[in-house]
């Protein structure tokens, strides 16, 4: 494909990690020349539309992980995070077929993949063999050397094949964590088969967490939330799960021993995955979705105990987000967020690290 135009546009990022989350130099307006675009791209401006806040769109140490339980990639400066994006398409080139200018569309977390391995072809694109391109602090596939620009700004230029369809109307701020907290939780509870007549348990009550909770209820599953924070108890019911169980110690969770079919772990901090494996029952999945920062501890008698395993899943690819999608609308799925102006996004990062959240922040670029 031959470029057509190189776009430039405003954004909100941090330039180093030693200017990261200072007074003086934070998150701040940036203006730097975005992707080159070609005949099969979308503009999509996100002014007076909203963008998710997530703990790897704010969180940008130059390498390894953080004290949070986060384990992130080196990040490439200037970062102009945001991979949850929901606006309006302004302009489209002239191959672009399933788009039209007006439509309200979003971006994931991904932008391009390589699309000829087995994976990408089977619409596996997270699992890309090559690796999948990120919305942001990713290499282009152009050969030119730039770098993915995120969400923080003023528009986005997308191929069309990463660009998704949104039917809501309104609403639109708790759209946009679908983007990656909704088919993060979405993608393993459908792989696992959740389905009427099943327990399902989730582990974690917070920004993913709470997406598994009103997923596996719309699945027709009997819901549990386990948690340390009795706090959580009247949120976890409020978002439509039948049991609560405060998981003060591991005696605690003792009498619930082989109960459910499926567990999802939403936990990011440090924790041993064995104490939740004894609480599945003949088949029992743990699906993992949380980070921990070290090597979790797990017994591998209680893997062969009731022939249990431990799942990985990392979103989904565009189709099954484009799925997941249609299905909130249908089901009138939303996140539960707070909308903020770009001018707070400091302020809102240490709220989030705090747990002070619930459950997602929303950034309304407008204010941009």
């Amino acid at each position: 494909l031959l470029p057509e135009t190189q776009y430039y546009f405003k954004g909100y990022g941090v330039t180093s990690s030693q200017t990261f989350l200072t007074d003086e130099t934070g998150f701040r307006t940036l203006s730097s020349p975005v992707l080159t675009a070609t005949t099969n791209h979308s503009a999509i401006p996100v002014s007076n539309s909203q963008i998710n806040l997530t703990w790897n769109s704010a969180n940008f140490p130059s390498s390894g992980a953080t004290g949070n339980g986060y384990v992130i990639i080196r990040a490439i400066y200037p970062v102009v995070p945001g991979h949850e994006i929901v606006g309006k398409v302004k302009a489209i080139g002239a191959n672009v077929t399933k788009f039209t200018v007006g439509q309200t569309v979003g971006v994931g977390v991904m932008v391009d993949s390589c699309r000829t391995c087995k994976n990408c072809q089977d619409d596996y694109e997270q699992y890309c063999e090559e690796g999948m391109t990120g919305t942001y602090n990713s290499s282009e596939r152009d050969g030119l050397g730039q770098i993915t620009m995120g969400g923080y700004s003023a528009e986005i230029v997308t191929d069309e094949k990463y660009v998704l369809s949104i039917m809501a109307t309104d609403n639109l701020a708790g759209v946009a964590p679908l983007l990656c907290a909704g088919i993060t939780t979405y993608s393993p509870l459908k792989f696992a088969g959740v389905k009427p007549g099943m327990k399902v348990a989730v582990v974690g009550l917070g920004g993913l967490g709470h997406m598994a909770v009103k997923f596996a209820v719309a699945f027709g599953a009997e819901v549990t939330v386990i948690s340390t924070s009795p706090s959580k108890v009247e949120d976890a019911h409020k978002l439509g799960a039948h049991h609560f169980i405060l998981a003060k110690d591991a005696d605690s969770l003792k009498k619930f021993a082989s109960s459910f079919d499926i567990i999802l772990d939403a936990i990011s901090a440090d924790h041993d995955y064995t104490g939740y494996l004894d609480l599945l029952g003949l088949n029992g999945k743990l699906l993992v979705v949380g980070l921990p920062e070290h090597q979790p501890k797990v017994s591998p008698f209680a893997l062969i105990k009731n022939r249990r395993s431990i799942i990985g899943s990392m979103i989904g690819g565009i189709k099954e987000t484009q799925e997941m999608l249609d299905f909130c609308f249908e089901n009138k799925i939303y996140s539960e967020i707070e909308t903020i102006p770009i001018s707070q996004i400091n302020e809102a990062y240490s709220r989030m690290i705090k747990g002070d959240i619930k459950y997602r922040f929303v950034i309304d670029m407008s204010t941009l």
